[in-house]
């Protein structure tokens, strides 16, 4: 997601980037209300699900990373307000359906901050959340928590955004690296997913 908002960002300018990011907050919200009715959970009685959103991700990444190529080999310098920026946030929503990461956070994390009672968010942590556990415990179930989390979302859109498009309108070059690293970070992990997808599935 970060990638993508990146890209608007620095191609498209800030507010560009901040409807990116407002994609992904979106889909948060969603899942957010699908938590609520219980219906993410569903994901879980289908095991051929995880995989299909593997692979249907790690697709939509590599697409993505096709239109951050051109962008790359077409922004020679910042090109803030060169065109529409409403497909970021199509691009991250879409995304961030079909990511299984995203939606596993809701089955876990997600679920804790609903119910009443103490969550050790670092105790997630892949692979080193063993080593995490107790450093940061926060009381579950209250509207505070859940005003600040989307609250905390609500800044890194604007902030992130705001930061990139700043440095690219000063830094001539720093547009075509910031598309090319996109690229790059989209390749990666659609290449990822894909490769997870098709194991799951094997």
């Amino acid at each position: 997601m970060n990638a993508i908002i990146a890209e608007e960002s620095v191609i498209r300018g800030r507010i560009a980037g901040f409807r990116a990011g407002l994609g992904a907050m979106s889909a948060d919200a969603l899942f957010f209300v699908l938590t609520l009715a219980g219906a993410v959970a569903v994901i879980d009685r289908y095991p051929a699900a995880r995989p299909a959103l593997y692979l249907a991700g790690g697709l939509l990444m590599l697409y993505f990373a096709v239109g951050a190529v051109e962008e790359a080999r077409s922004a020679t310098t910042f090109t803030g307000g060169r065109e529409d920026g409403s497909s970021g946030f199509r691009k991250t929503f879409v995304l961030s359906l079909t990511n299984p990461y995203q939606i596993g956070f809701w089955l876990t994390v997600g679920v804790g901050l609903l119910q009443p009672g103490t969550l050790d968010v670092l105790s997630h942590v892949p692979a080193a959340g063993s080593a995490l556990e107790g450093v940061l415990v926060v009381e579950t179930g209250s509207p505070a928590l859940l005003t600040g989390f989307f609250a905390g979302i609500a800044l890194w859109i604007v902030v992130y955004p705001v930061t990139l498009d700043a440095v690219g309108r000063r830094v001539d070059a720093f547009a075509p690296v910031v598309a090319a690293l996109s690229a790059v970070v989209l390749v990666g992990f659609g290449l990822v997913f894909l490769a997870i997808g098709t194991l799951q599935v094997v």
